[in-house]
This record gives C-alpha cells, structure tokens and sequence, in this order.
C-alpha cells in the first residue's frame, strides 16, 4: 500500500508526523483531499479540520485555524499558527471564546475591531464544527 508522509506543525510544536494513505483539509477554494504521489502544491487553507487516514484506516483529526499547506509527490506539510489534535479539543471553552468574540462584534468600535473579531469568531466557529464532526467519529 502506497502512503504519503504528514507533518501537521503549529506554532509551539509538530502535531503529528508520520505515514498516510490520505489527507483531507480545507482548502480556500473548497476540500482538497491528497493522495500519494499527489502533483506539487502550496496553498492557503481556512480554518477547519485536517483528517488523516493512517495506513491501518484509522484516521486522525487535527484542528486548524488556516495556515499553509505544502504538498510534494512524497510528503505533505500543513503550517499553522494554531493546531489541535481533534481529542484535545474543548467544546466547553470553544463555545464561551465563541460568546465573547460575538459580544466584541457587537461592541466594535472601528472597522479593524469588527475584522479582529469576525476572524476570532470564524476561527472559533470552525473549531466547534471540527470538534462536532470528531465525536461523531468517536
């Protein structure tokens, strides 16, 4: 069975390294899904979840808030400022960071307040559907 290497790398730490028979990740014009010996790429890709799935057909799920995907016919490398793995993530916090970035909407002052907060809140809101779609799996 043919795999692909990952490397999922934030800010603060590498995520998750290692062999995959498929990637799929949000890209900017839509879903990209990589497979082995995939053509040379780099992209944006908007917050939301990368999946993984691992040789044995498991999958990992990590949570992204954009950043650059690389890809190369052998491997695959997604930098972002922000990455967690799908069971780390907390509903709980997830949702209160939702509540306050709407309230700093609300409350924005100047046109780059109201962009800081919409960003906040589109980050916040992928990662609540992220984590959703991880219990599903689990």
């Amino acid at each position: 069975m043919k795999t692909i290497h990952v490397d999922v790398v934030s800010a603060e730490e590498s995520i998750f390294s290692g062999p995959a028979r498929f990637v799929a990740l949000p890209g900017e014009a839509g879903e990209l899904g990589i497979l082995p010996k995939h053509t040379p790429l780099i992209s944006r890709i908007k917050p939301g979840s990368v999946r993984i799935e691992l040789p044995d057909g498991s999958e990992e799920f990590i949570f992204v808030a954009g950043g650059i995907l690389e890809v190369q016919p052998n491997c695959v490398t997604v930098l972002s400022d922000t990455a967690i793995r799908g069971k780390d993530l907390d509903e709980q916090k997830a949702k209160v960071a939702k509540a306050a970035a709407e309230e700093a909407m609300k409350n924005a002052k100047n046109d780059v307040d109201l962009a800081k907060a919409h960003s906040e809140l589109t980050v916040l809101a992928a990662q609540v559907a992220a984590l959703r779609k991880y219990r599903g799996k689990h």
